[in-house]
Protein backbone atom coordinates (compact mmCIF):
# COMPACT_ATOMS: atom_id res chain seq x y z
CA UNK A 1 0.00 0.00 0.00
CA UNK A 2 1.38 3.42 -1.11
CA UNK A 3 1.69 6.06 1.74
CA UNK A 4 -0.24 9.50 1.15
CA UNK A 5 2.46 11.55 1.81
CA UNK A 6 5.77 10.07 0.10
CA UNK A 7 5.10 8.39 -3.70
CA UNK A 8 8.16 6.44 -2.76
CA UNK A 9 6.56 4.95 0.85
CA UNK A 10 4.87 1.69 1.47
CA UNK A 11 2.77 1.08 4.91
CA UNK A 12 2.83 -2.38 5.42
CA UNK A 13 -0.25 -3.48 7.38
CA UNK A 14 -0.53 -6.83 9.43
CA UNK A 15 -4.22 -7.83 10.60
CA UNK A 16 -5.17 -4.12 9.48
CA UNK A 17 -2.68 -2.95 12.25
CA UNK A 18 0.26 -0.35 10.33
CA UNK A 19 3.58 -2.32 11.18
CA UNK A 20 6.06 -0.60 8.71
CA UNK A 21 6.31 2.41 7.04
CA UNK A 22 9.58 1.95 4.44
CA UNK A 23 10.45 4.33 1.51
CA UNK A 24 12.07 2.16 -0.75
CA UNK A 25 13.88 5.55 -2.53
CA UNK A 26 15.36 6.55 0.78
CA UNK A 27 16.62 4.08 3.24
CA UNK A 28 17.05 6.88 6.16
CA UNK A 29 13.53 8.02 6.31
CA UNK A 30 11.71 6.55 9.59
CA UNK A 31 8.13 7.49 9.34
CA UNK A 32 7.24 6.16 12.34
CA UNK A 33 7.38 8.22 15.93
CA UNK A 34 9.17 5.72 17.86
CA UNK A 35 10.80 4.21 15.19
CA UNK A 36 12.96 7.41 14.58
CA UNK A 37 13.65 7.47 18.21
CA UNK A 38 15.29 3.98 17.84
CA UNK A 39 17.17 5.55 15.35
CA UNK A 40 18.27 7.99 17.90
CA UNK A 41 19.76 5.17 19.65
CA UNK A 42 21.53 3.40 16.56
CA UNK A 43 23.10 7.10 15.79
CA UNK A 44 24.50 7.09 19.70
CA UNK A 45 25.65 3.89 20.51
CA UNK A 46 29.08 4.06 18.66
CA UNK A 47 31.09 6.62 16.79
CA UNK A 48 29.30 7.98 13.19
CA UNK A 49 29.70 5.57 10.64
CA UNK A 50 31.21 2.68 12.98
CA UNK A 51 29.43 -0.76 11.95
CA UNK A 52 27.27 -2.55 14.48
CA UNK A 53 26.28 -6.17 15.49
CA UNK A 54 22.38 -5.75 15.69
CA UNK A 55 19.48 -8.14 15.95
CA UNK A 56 15.84 -7.35 14.83
CA UNK A 57 13.61 -9.38 17.04
CA UNK A 58 10.34 -8.63 14.56
CA UNK A 59 11.62 -8.00 11.42
CA UNK A 60 8.29 -5.94 9.72
CA UNK A 61 9.40 -4.34 7.03
CA UNK A 62 12.86 -3.79 7.84
CA UNK A 63 12.94 -0.21 8.36
CA UNK A 64 15.49 0.12 11.13
CA UNK A 65 17.86 -2.43 9.20
CA UNK A 66 17.61 -0.07 6.40
CA UNK A 67 18.88 2.86 8.02
CA UNK A 68 21.31 0.64 9.77
CA UNK A 69 22.54 -0.11 6.51
CA UNK A 70 22.87 3.10 5.89
CA UNK A 71 24.28 5.19 8.45
CA UNK A 72 26.51 2.62 9.48
CA UNK A 73 27.80 0.18 5.99
CA UNK A 74 29.32 -3.08 6.86
CA UNK A 75 27.03 -3.61 10.15
CA UNK A 76 26.19 -7.27 10.47
CA UNK A 77 22.55 -7.59 10.95
CA UNK A 78 20.16 -10.08 11.53
CA UNK A 79 16.03 -10.78 11.69
CA UNK A 80 14.11 -12.79 13.29
CA UNK A 81 10.27 -12.91 11.90
CA UNK A 82 7.58 -15.83 13.26
CA UNK A 83 5.11 -15.12 9.68
CA UNK A 84 6.65 -16.43 6.69
CA UNK A 85 3.73 -14.92 4.93
CA UNK A 86 5.12 -11.34 6.55
CA UNK A 87 8.88 -12.48 5.43
CA UNK A 88 7.70 -13.33 1.90
CA UNK A 89 5.50 -10.48 1.44
CA UNK A 90 8.45 -7.85 2.74
CA UNK A 91 10.93 -10.03 0.21
CA UNK A 92 8.95 -9.79 -3.16
CA UNK A 93 7.62 -6.12 -2.32
CA UNK A 94 9.80 -4.54 -0.15
CA UNK A 95 13.37 -5.54 -1.17
CA UNK A 96 16.27 -3.77 0.32
CA UNK A 97 18.77 -1.84 -1.23
CA UNK A 98 21.21 -3.37 -4.02
CA UNK A 99 24.15 -4.67 -1.72
CA UNK A 100 22.42 -4.68 1.35
CA UNK A 101 21.70 -7.89 2.98
CA UNK A 102 19.82 -8.78 6.27
CA UNK A 103 18.67 -12.81 7.15
CA UNK A 104 15.74 -13.15 7.83
CA UNK A 105 14.83 -16.38 10.09
CA UNK A 106 11.21 -17.25 10.36
CA UNK A 107 10.48 -18.55 13.70
CA UNK A 108 9.22 -17.54 17.06
CA UNK A 109 11.48 -14.89 18.44
CA UNK A 110 12.40 -16.49 22.37
CA UNK A 111 13.47 -19.55 20.42
CA UNK A 112 15.83 -17.89 17.94
CA UNK A 113 17.35 -16.09 20.91
CA UNK A 114 18.11 -18.96 22.91
CA UNK A 115 19.86 -20.41 19.73
CA UNK A 116 22.17 -17.71 19.46
CA UNK A 117 25.79 -17.18 20.89
CA UNK A 118 26.65 -15.35 23.42
CA UNK A 119 28.14 -11.87 22.86
CA UNK A 120 27.33 -12.09 19.78
CA UNK A 121 25.18 -8.53 19.51
CA UNK A 122 25.74 -5.01 20.36
CA UNK A 123 22.42 -4.14 19.92
CA UNK A 124 19.61 -5.67 20.18
CA UNK A 125 15.81 -4.73 19.02
CA UNK A 126 12.69 -6.43 20.18
CA UNK A 127 9.64 -5.05 18.59
CA UNK A 128 7.45 -7.84 18.13
CA UNK A 129 3.85 -7.87 17.64
CA UNK A 130 0.78 -10.36 17.14
CA UNK A 131 -2.53 -9.19 16.39
CA UNK A 132 -0.87 -6.05 17.64
CA UNK A 133 -0.27 -6.75 21.42
CA UNK A 134 3.00 -8.18 22.33
CA UNK A 135 3.66 -11.90 23.40
CA UNK A 136 3.79 -12.85 27.05
CA UNK A 137 6.55 -14.78 26.45
CA UNK A 138 8.63 -11.86 25.63
CA UNK A 139 7.79 -9.94 27.88
CA UNK A 140 9.78 -11.37 31.34
CA UNK A 141 13.02 -11.41 33.20
CA UNK A 142 13.35 -14.89 31.54
CA UNK A 143 13.65 -13.48 28.31
CA UNK A 144 15.74 -10.36 29.13
CA UNK A 145 18.38 -12.17 30.68
CA UNK A 146 18.80 -13.89 27.52
CA UNK A 147 18.84 -11.29 25.89
CA UNK A 148 21.42 -9.75 28.14
CA UNK A 149 23.47 -12.81 27.24
CA UNK A 150 23.64 -12.42 23.65
CA UNK A 151 24.85 -8.35 24.30
CA UNK A 152 28.25 -7.82 24.01
CA UNK A 153 29.75 -6.05 27.11
CA UNK A 154 27.92 -2.38 26.96
CA UNK A 155 25.50 -3.08 24.18
CA UNK A 156 22.11 -2.26 24.13
CA UNK A 157 18.33 -3.92 24.44
CA UNK A 158 16.08 -1.41 22.88
CA UNK A 159 12.17 -2.30 23.40
CA UNK A 160 8.75 -0.87 21.43
CA UNK A 161 6.72 -1.40 24.68
CA UNK A 162 3.13 -0.49 23.26
CA UNK A 163 1.08 0.90 26.10
CA UNK A 164 -1.81 3.50 27.42
CA UNK A 165 -3.33 4.95 30.80
CA UNK A 166 -2.85 3.56 33.88
CA UNK A 167 0.41 2.65 31.75
CA UNK A 168 1.26 -0.56 34.19
CA UNK A 169 2.44 -2.67 31.42
CA UNK A 170 5.26 -0.28 30.72
CA UNK A 171 5.66 0.32 34.33
CA UNK A 172 6.43 -3.38 34.47
CA UNK A 173 8.40 -3.73 31.42
CA UNK A 174 10.64 -1.25 32.76
CA UNK A 175 10.63 -2.67 36.00
CA UNK A 176 11.84 -6.71 34.73
CA UNK A 177 14.52 -4.81 32.76
CA UNK A 178 16.04 -3.12 35.38
CA UNK A 179 15.75 -6.37 36.85
CA UNK A 180 18.16 -7.03 34.62
CA UNK A 181 20.69 -4.39 32.97
CA UNK A 182 22.02 -1.66 35.09
CA UNK A 183 20.74 1.33 33.28
CA UNK A 184 17.35 2.15 31.84
CA UNK A 185 16.03 4.54 30.39
CA UNK A 186 12.39 5.17 28.78
CA UNK A 187 11.97 7.66 25.34
CA UNK A 188 7.88 8.89 25.11
CA UNK A 189 6.05 11.65 24.38
CA UNK A 190 4.61 13.77 26.85
CA UNK A 191 1.09 12.86 25.82
CA UNK A 192 2.41 8.96 26.91
CA UNK A 193 3.55 10.25 30.29
CA UNK A 194 0.63 12.05 31.48
CA UNK A 195 -1.13 9.00 31.05
CA UNK A 196 -3.65 10.67 28.05
CA UNK A 197 -3.55 8.08 25.48
CA UNK A 198 -2.45 5.00 23.84
CA UNK A 199 1.01 4.86 22.00
CA UNK A 200 4.16 3.83 21.89
CA UNK A 201 7.50 4.06 24.60
CA UNK A 202 10.52 2.86 23.41
CA UNK A 203 12.79 1.20 26.75
CA UNK A 204 16.46 1.23 26.54
CA UNK A 205 19.07 -0.91 29.04
CA UNK A 206 22.34 -1.59 28.75
CA UNK A 207 25.09 -3.05 31.77
CA UNK A 208 26.96 0.42 31.28
CA UNK A 209 26.07 3.72 30.57
CA UNK A 210 23.43 5.34 27.80
CA UNK A 211 24.07 8.14 26.33
CA UNK A 212 21.49 9.76 27.68
CA UNK A 213 22.34 13.81 27.24
CA UNK A 214 22.40 12.48 23.44
CA UNK A 215 19.13 11.24 23.73
CA UNK A 216 17.09 14.05 25.41
CA UNK A 217 18.73 16.24 23.07
CA UNK A 218 17.14 14.24 20.14
CA UNK A 219 14.16 13.65 20.97
CA UNK A 220 13.31 17.00 22.09
CA UNK A 221 14.15 18.34 18.74
CA UNK A 222 12.44 15.39 16.90
CA UNK A 223 9.26 16.40 15.03
CA UNK A 224 7.48 14.64 17.81
CA UNK A 225 9.41 16.10 20.53
CA UNK A 226 10.12 12.89 23.16
CA UNK A 227 11.03 13.18 26.92
CA UNK A 228 13.69 10.96 28.35
CA UNK A 229 13.01 9.69 31.71
CA UNK A 230 16.09 7.69 33.66
CA UNK A 231 17.44 7.47 37.20
CA UNK A 232 15.41 8.63 39.88
CA UNK A 233 12.62 10.40 37.91
CA UNK A 234 11.84 6.60 36.27
CA UNK A 235 12.23 5.09 39.76
CA UNK A 236 9.41 7.35 40.23
CA UNK A 237 7.29 5.66 38.02
CA UNK A 238 7.79 2.35 38.35
CA UNK A 239 7.17 2.73 42.24
CA UNK A 240 5.64 0.00 43.13
CA UNK A 241 5.72 -2.11 40.06
CA UNK A 242 6.75 -6.09 40.01
CA UNK A 243 9.01 -7.40 37.37
CA UNK A 244 7.58 -10.10 35.16
CA UNK A 245 8.53 -13.80 35.17
CA UNK A 246 7.64 -16.23 32.84
CA UNK A 247 5.20 -17.78 35.56
CA UNK A 248 2.94 -14.18 35.34
CA UNK A 249 3.66 -12.87 32.11
CA UNK A 250 0.65 -11.09 30.16
CA UNK A 251 0.30 -10.13 26.12
CA UNK A 252 0.86 -6.54 26.16
CA UNK A 253 -2.56 -4.03 26.13
CA UNK A 254 -5.33 -4.84 23.27
CA UNK A 255 -5.02 -1.38 21.23
CA UNK A 256 -8.14 0.41 21.98
CA UNK A 257 -10.39 0.42 18.61
CA UNK A 258 -10.26 3.26 16.26
CA UNK A 259 -6.85 3.95 17.45
CA UNK A 260 -5.73 3.07 13.38
CA UNK A 261 -8.96 4.03 12.01
CA UNK A 262 -10.04 7.23 9.58
CA UNK A 263 -8.70 10.15 11.29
Amino acid sequence: MQHPDRSSARLLLVDGTPQSLVDLAEPTYLGFEYVRRLGHVVDLMAEPGRPLAVVHLGAGGLSLARYVAATRPGSRQRAVEVSPEVAALVRAELPLPRGVTVPVQVADARQALARMRDDCAELVVLDVFAGARTPAHLTSVEAVTDVARVLRPGGVLAVNVADGPPLDFARRQVATVAAVLRQVAVLAEPAIWRRRRFGNLVLVGCDRSLPLAGLTRRCAADLAPARVESGESLQRFVSGARPVTDADAVPSPAVPRGLFGPR
